[in-house]
């Protein structure tokens, strides 16, 4: 294979010697015989073909090279990413065409600065769409995107939330939100500077969960505006919710159109129904799995065993509840009767 392709290099390295003697002589102020002037275009086109011929082994290597690297680099695209790839490349060779206009007209010559500058061009707009490549999709991914403020990052628990795979999406930190943490950490305050170093180790492990989908916003804090300000302002300008615990925050937000997710309100959402020493009345419909256990469910569905309660069936009774138990089934609550 080596040996093929030093072949065809030496064979154009001899085509383009010969027809660069032809352009070159047929244009000396000095004539030549017809049979000198092919001599020495033959001449040529040998030097030429020996030259490519040595140096095909560099440009072997240069081209294997080259094809490694662009397989890793596909390999490592997604479809639309490869689109803007390809959108780059388009466009490189849009602008060639009209800068190699006015080579058409200069035959064979004219065509290898065509070749050359289409090449350069086209790979210009290749490299520049993969450069940019993480740019382009992270603005389209980012629209509708989950803003932290500080207080939803030194919480946690939108660590946990995110772990659940509830909340889709890209999730941006503002830059000046980042120097509002460190300045936390670097507190004097003992508290102060727990909840900093809290904060930061949450960020570290929401970018090890969330990958390319946590982004660094690099908008700073203008001189004299409050944080909670800018960030809304943000919100605004991009298109985001922000993500927060800070109960203020969330009605300033509101009022000026922000999306806002509250974690605390989340919290509320999904806090049980039931919480032991509670008592309600429910009617035992079936027995339990254990001797002497009732069985009765609330509205939703959820199951309640009630140790003892089976001299009750199809009887509505007053119970006390012992213990609530969350799984990745449901709840389950257990109780006495009263």
């Amino acid at each position: 294979m080596n040996l093929t392709l030093r072949v065809l290099l030496s064979a154009a390295g001899a085509m383009t010697g010969f027809l660069s003697g032809r352009f070159v002589l047929a244009r000396s102020a000095v004539p030549l015989q017809e049979s000198l002037h092919f001599l020495s275009c033959c001449i040529l086109a040998g030097i030429v073909a020996i030259v490519f011929f040595l140096a095909a082994g560099y440009i072997l290597r240069a081209l294997e090279n080259l094809y490694d690297k662009a397989e890793s680099t596909v390999k490592g695209l997604t479809i639309f990413e490869a689109g803007i790839a390809f959108a780059g490349l388009v466009a490189g060779l849009a602008v060639s065409f009209f800068i190699t206009l006015p080579f058409a007209k200069l035959n064979w010559l004219g065509l290898s600065i065509t070749l050359c500058i289409n090449f350069l061009f086209g790979y210009i707009g290749l490299a520049f769409a993969l450069w940019k490549r993480h740019d382009i999709t992270g603005t389209l991914h980012r629209q509708g995107g989950k803003l932290l403020d500080t207080s939803v990052v030194i919480d946690g628990r939108i660590l946990d939330i995110v772990k659940t795979g509830f909340l889709e999406g890209h999730f941006i930190i503002p830059e000046f939100v980042l120097a509002e943490l460190r300045h936390i950490a670097d507190s004097a305050d003992t508290i102060k500077r727990a909840k900093g170093r809290r904060g930061l180790d949450v960020l570290n492990s929401l970018r090890n969960e969330l990958g390319q989908r946590l982004f660094i916003d690099k908008t700073t804090l203008p001189e004299g505006v409050e944080v909670d300000a800018e960030l809304v302002r943000v919100a605004q300008r991009n298109g985001y919710m922000i993500l927060t615990t800070d109960y203020n925050l969330n009605k300033v937000t509101s009022v000026q159109g922000v999306k806002v997710l509250n974690i605390n309100e989340l919290n509320n959402a999904i806090k049980p129904i039931a919480l032991p020493g509670e008592e309600m009345s429910v009617q035992i419909i079936r027995d339990g799995k254990e001797a002497g256990q009732g069985v009765a469910y609330l509205a939703d569905g959820t199951m309640i065993v009630v140790e003892g309660g089976k001299p009750f069936l199809g009887e509505t009774v007053a119970v006390t509840l012992t213990s609530v138990l969350q799984t990745a089934a449901g709840r389950m609550i257990f109780a006495k009767p009263r």
